[in-house]
């Protein structure tokens, strides 16, 4: 199927050349051939001295062509003339004259004409026009100087000598350097040097015209013009003057096709300006352009639409002057339709157009083997219509070769064509037999090239011999190709070409395969993918079996083979794998599945996207806005990479107060590239701009000039003012500095005001440069108003607003007036008390500090107890709940309000709380006496909250069903055991026991178990035995829940009589002593004969050993004397060390450089001991505070550390309980026998 594209196509290019030639393929048969001109010398040739003339003419035909030559339309002999050399190659006129000189070559100037004749007609050559030039030389004259006066204008004449070839001009001077040319200074086209008006500077006597003729090689110079220019004081300003051309307006023809030059040159002082116009429509940009200092257009490919008028205008500052081009476009003649050469059969009409086209419309003539129609017989059958040579029913004898000429007064246009009128048989060319291949689907097209004269007809046939063109998918060519399009596997077969003309009958075959056609069934599929990443596109394809074929990969219509990166690309088994994702990879990727039948693509588009470019150019401009505080900064725009540019990040930099960081000026939409900029005074900026996509933000921009703002009052004023003393007698006032960008200045300092409020005392005032100040000498807690104002050199800031602020605090002089206290339950008493006088507080009141500890218990021999728990209340609260409490004890109370300061004498009572119900017995043991008993055996509660009245013990069954539960009191508190009988030897039972007080039955201890009965045999679990050379040790896991009971062990070794001990099982291991070494012994477990486990062991040691009875270290009695003394002795150790560190009695004085802690968080209660024998000692009388030794403000134990006020979160009653850690511990200032303040900020329980 190729094979036939290539044949088609070439049909549709060539077709006029298969059509006046006779193939080559056509054999046997010598055909003649009409003459035709294959080359000729150009229309114009012109020659120079020394040149040898050659006249060409060159033509193809059979028989033999016979050339003759015309001059100036007279015949000319090229054999008989002197000088003249013909050529004697082959189908060849030509000929050349030699021994040129001016006088010989103007002997054979003329225009001439080659006529190429044979058999069956003559072919003409178009006029050849030969011009014989002589060496150029400038005709004598005399130069004398030009004298002008300083800024008068002046022409230095060329005027070379004429050229029938194009030369070019130079000015120069006698040291052969060019003369400079500019708005002032120009040559015009015509050679001439024009000066608008002259300088003192052009005063030069060596001005010269030099003239390049490239068609001699030769530069020839006119004698030098000497220029003398007279100064003048007093240069005349005058308006332009046109001096070329001199008119108002000229009329040119300009050719279609070819270059229009239009030129003013004026004249004046100042220098004028040369703008260009047309009036009659747009200038054609595309096409224009403006030369010699605007002075010259030149339009290129001058078309119809560029007719009309064009006006140079030249200005100055005193007027204008003007010149109107009217440019009318003409056209040399240029064919429409070209008659062109064609065989014909005898009684065929022969038809040759010649159409063309021109401006003004060309003069068409027709001649006949080179005579013009006119001059022939009348009695020829040939006629003229509308343009076209007409000859009907024509023979050989009509052969003849035709000549169509048209003119106009730009140019001639010359056609040969021949009519060849030749009778041969029919003849297909293609070869017989061919096999064409194509695939389902496509078009086949079957070959079946034919000649003939008359032309053969030509008709495709099946096998059954019926046409094939009833399937309208079948279609004949001109050229006798078959095509068949759509095509099906049933196409496959064979296919008949018949070629008939009235001579003969000719038939050739082909044969069609039809293949599957190939199909891609997975393509690679369009996608946008991040830069970095791996990109995989997938390519499976179906082919015929019987083709070869191949999948190849593209990348925007490139092999990705030829890209030359292996580490980029991965190809293997139908997929293309892309990694480390670039910009540059992105593009149309394409998979190609191709047999040597079809080709068939699928492609898919990637795009990388990623966070933008950098942006790559700043600039700033308006600097005058500088004085406003303003600017405006212009950038290229960034490479978005896919994804829209949202935003544009400003940033800037001062180099000077903060170098390499960067601030925000603002951000830009995305489709903005420039902005207007409102900056601040007195800040050394450098910009930069930063793209920002959905992906992220790119790189920034290079950075741009550094622009200073000038100096200016500051705006601004430092904020956050405060006034508080950290002594009773000063004030420090602080406020946050302002930036340094706030400054407006190289520095800044603060005024800083205050007076007492509600006075009438005037303001003090004082200027510094750090951002607080210390009012010393004030009353303790009074109220100042407080102003703290920015200056610099330049001015004052803003009005600064007021602030109240605070000398220092002192400590509270009076506690709160406690309530009664109400008792909620055994464990939750509700303290009410009375707010203190503000007076009294000597500050703001922060809130109140509620302290209790358990003093003890009201049950005799007690065990010691202490607890202690600390309550923050919030200033605007009275009461607080205290909840778990000891019940059945004694606690002592204070309440105390703090300020800033610290903490205020205490307010003290003492509550007892009532009876509660005792916690849960310690421990609950169950041991078996029988298969119907059990021995409970507990411990009394930790916690008796009161006076035990004895104990509540309840059971019932489990697992049968039966959800009766047996109750009954033991009345006896001091009872620890209890055994329970008529048990069920067959169930398992939940045991729970309570102690109890007069309110009732505590929490309850509960187990379950049961007899032994109840497992059958019990269960040893993991029984294991070892042994040493006279002993063995067998131990074992009781199971959870098993009653104890006894069983005997036996170990028996051949031979030798049994050892039986009894043994309980709770035990869990036995120690068999006296064994003998190396002795296999079997070991029994049995209860009452019944046998529960049984194993075997093997002694250790080749002998027997005895073992030392054991001695009174090995009795149970005196490892437990030891280890009580060890106990003993731990405890003691313990008690010491807490004696030591405790530190000794409350006080709170000790504690003043603890802080209030802001958050106050609830802490859990703490015990700090039992089993104590002496009561907690009281608080020490020492003056309360939280913080003795106030350091400055700032300092690292600050107030700022815990805040200036309690801000706490409380409970529902309002209250806040817990125990307190303060942010800041410091070891006590006093001695050792005090302890720390029980403060809201460090709260401590001791035991003493």
């Amino acid at each position: 199927m190729a094979v036939a594209l290539r044949y088609l196509w070439s049909l549709f290019l060539c077709s006029p050349c298969l059509l006046i030639q006779i193939p080559e393929e056509y054999e046997g048969h010598h055909v003649m051939e009409p003459p035709v001109i294959i080359e000729q010398s150009p229309r114009r040739l012109v020659v120079f001295p020394t040149d040898d003339i050659s006249l060409k003419c060159e033509a193809s035909g059979k028989p033999e062509v016979q050339f003759r030559w015309t001059r100036d339309g007279i015949h000319f002999k090229p054999k008989e003339e002197l000088g003249v050399t013909v050529h004697q190659a082959p189908h060849s006129g030509s000929f050349t004259i030699t021994g040129n000189n001016s006088n010989f070559a103007q002997r054979f100037q003329g225009t001439y004409r080659c006529f190429a004749s044979n058999k069956l007609g003559t072919a003409m050559s178009h006029e050849i026009q030969l011009m014989a030039e002589g060496a150029p030389k400038w005709p004598k004259e005399t130069v004398k100087p030009v004298e002008v006066e300083e800024g008068e204008s002046v022409i230095l004449p060329c005027h070379p000598p004429p050229s029938a070839e194009p030369l070019r001009i130079y000015w120069m001077n006698s040291k052969i350097l060019h003369i400079k040319q500019d708005e002032r200074v120009t040559m015009g086209q015509n050679g001439n040097l024009y000066f608008a008006n002259v300088l003192t500077s052009d005063n030069h006597s060596d001005y010269i015209c030099h003239a390049h003729f490239p068609g001699t090689r030769t530069i020839i110079q006119k004698e030098p013009i000497d220029l003398r220019v007279k100064a003048t004081n007093s240069m005349i300003d005058r308006k332009p003057r046109l001096l070329f051309p001199t008119n108002a307006s000229s009329h040119l023809v300009a050719l279609q096709g070819q270059p229009l030059v239009l030129e003013c040159i004026a004249e004046g002082f100042p220098t004028p300006t040369i703008k260009w116009l047309r009036p009659s429509g747009p200038m054609p940009a595309d096409r224009v352009t403006y030369q010699n200092h605007n002075k010259t257009l030149h339009l290129l490919n001058v078309s119809e639409e560029d007719d009309g008028e064009y006006r140079c205008l030249a200005e100055n500052s005193l007027g204008s002057d003007q010149h109107a081009y009217y440019v009318t476009v003409e056209a040399a003649p240029y064919w429409l339709h070209k008659p062109q050469s064609h065989l014909y059969g005898p009684g065929e009409t022969a038809r040759l157009d010649c159409q063309v086209q021109g401006r003004p419309q060309p003069e068409v003539t027709w001649r006949i083997n080179g005579i013009p129609v006119e001059e022939l017989d009348k009695d020829q059958k040939y006629r003229m219509q509308r343009g076209a040579l007409i000859l009907s029913n024509v023979q050989p004898s009509d052969t003849m070769v035709t000549q169509c000429e048209a003119r106009n007064r730009h140019g001639l246009l010359l056609a040969n064509a021949y009519i060849y009128v030749v009778q041969l048989p029919a003849k297909i060319l293609t070869p017989d037999n061919e096999t064409y291949l194509a695939v389902e689907g496509s078009t086949a097209y079957l070959l079946c090239k034919a000649f003939g004269a008359p032309v053969p007809s030509l008709q495709w046939l099946d096998k059954e011999g019926k046409t094939v063109l009833q399937d309208e998918r079948f279609f004949p060519y001109t050229n006798g190709t078959l095509g068949i399009r759509d095509l099906q596997a049933n196409d496959t077969g064979h296919y008949f070409c018949q070629a008939a003309n009235d001579q003969n009958n000719v038939t050739i075959v082909a044969n069609l395969q039809v293949k599957d056609a190939t199909q891609i069934t997975e393509g690679p599929r369009s996608t946008i993918e991040k830069k970095g990443s791996t990109v995989t596109f997938t390519c499976q394809a179906f082919f015929d079996p019987s083709l070869q074929h191949s999948i190849t990969w593209l990348r925007d219509g490139r092999k990705l083979q030829e890209l030359g990166d292996s580490d980029k690309y991965f190809i293997e088994d139908g997929q293309l794998v892309v990694h480390n994702l670039d910009y540059s990879d992105q593009g149309n990727y394409s998979c190609v599945a191709s047999t040597k039948l079809d080709v068939v693509e699928s492609r898919a588009e990637l795009l990388v996207v990623g966070s933008p470019g950098p942006v790559l150019q700043l600039e700033l401009s308006d600097h005058h806005l500088l004085r406003q505080n303003q600017v405006r900064l212009s950038w290229s725009p960034a490479d978005n990479h896919n994804a829209p540019i949202e935003k544009y990040d400003i940033e800037f930099e001062d180099k000077t107060m903060a170098p390499e960081k960067w601030y925000s000026l603002g951000k830009v939409p995305g489709n903005q590239t420039s902005t207007n900029l409102k900056l601040s005074p007195y800040i050394h900026y450098t910009f930069r701009v930063t793209a920002i996509n959905k992906y992220g933000s790119g790189e920034p921009s290079p950075d741009s000039e550094t622009v200073l703002t000038p100096e200016a009052a500051p705006e601004k004023n430092p904020t956050d003012v405060k006034g508080e003393g950290n002594e009773t007698n000063n004030m420090i006032i602080t406020w946050k500095p302002l930036r340094w960008m706030d400054w407006n200045a190289p520095q800044v300092l603060y005024r800083v005001q205050w007076h007492p409020r509600g006075t009438q005392v005037p303001w003090q005032e004082q200027t510094v440069s750090d951002p607080f100040f210390v009012v010393s000498n004030t009353p303790t807690f009074v109220p100042y108003e407080i102003k703290v104002q920015a200056v610099n050199d330049q001015g004052k800031g803003p009005e600064p607003q007021i602030t109240i602020g605070y000398s220092g605090e002192d400590y509270p002089q009076a506690g709160p007036k406690l309530e009664d206290i109400k008792i909620l339950n055994s464990s939750t008493v509700l303290v009410k008390w009375q707010h203190v006088d503000p007076a009294q507080v000597k500050g703001h009141l922060r809130g109140y500090n509620v302290t209790y500890w358990w003093e003890g218990s009201q049950r005799k021999h007690s065990k010691r107890y202490v607890h202690k728990g600390h309550v923050v209340v919030p200033a605007n609260t009275t009461s607080t709940i205290l909840g778990g409490l000891k019940p059945y004890s004694s606690y002592h109370l204070e309440v105390q309000a703090f300020n800033s300061r610290g903490l205020g004498p205490a307010s003290e009572k003492t509550f007892s709380t009532p009876e509660g119900v005792p916690s849960q017995p310690e421990v609950l043991h169950l041991e078996c006496q029988s298969d119907t008993s059990l021995l409970l055996s507990w411990q009394p509660p930790l916690s008796h909250n009161g006076v035990l009245t004895g104990y509540v013990l309840s059971y019932q069954p489990l697992d049968n069903g039966v959800k009766e539960t047996s109750s009954f009191n033991l009345s006896d508190p001091e009872l620890q055991t209890h055994n329970l009988t008529n048990l069920s030897p067959n169930l398992r039972y939940r045991f729970q026991l309570q102690a109890t007080t007069k309110e009732g039955p505590g929490e309850a201890i509960m187990r379950e178990g049961g007899t032994m009965a109840l497992y059958g045999t019990p269960n040893f679990g993991n029984i294991s035995a070892m042994a040493g050379e006279n002993y063995s040790v067998v131990s074992w896991v009781p199971q959870e829940g098993q009653c104890n009971f006894m069983f005997q062990i036996s170990f028996k070794a051949q031979g030798d009589e049994k050892v039986d001990t009894s043994v309980h099982y709770s035990q869990r291991s036995y120690t068999q002593l006296n064994l003998q070494p190396n002795t296999d012994y079997e070991i029994r477990l049995l209860k009452e004969k019944v046998l529960l486990h049984q194993m075997a062991v093997k002694t250790n040691g080749t002998g027997q050993v005895k073992l030392p009875s054991p001695g009174f270290a090995t009795e149970g009695w005196f490892i437990g004397f030891v280890s009580a003394i060890i106990l003993l002795l731990l405890i003691l150790l313990i008690l010491c060390f807490i004696k030591r560190s405790k530190g000794g009695k409350y006080s709170v004085k000790d504690k003043e450089d603890t802080q209030v802690d802001s958050e106050a968080r609830p802490m859990k209660d703490e015990t700090f001991g039992e089993y104590s024998d002496n009561e907690e000692k009281a608080f020490g009388s020492s003056q309360p505070s939280l913080n003795g030794d106030i350091k400055p403000l700032g300092s690292d134990d600050s107030l700022a550390d815990y805040g200036g006020s309690v801000d706490v979160q409380f409970n529902e009653d309002g209250s806040f309980i817990g125990q307190y850690s303060g942010k800041k511990e410091k070891e006590a200032a006093g001695g050792n026998d005090s302890s720390g303040a029980a403060s809201p900020i460090n709260p401590v329980g001791t035991l003493e």
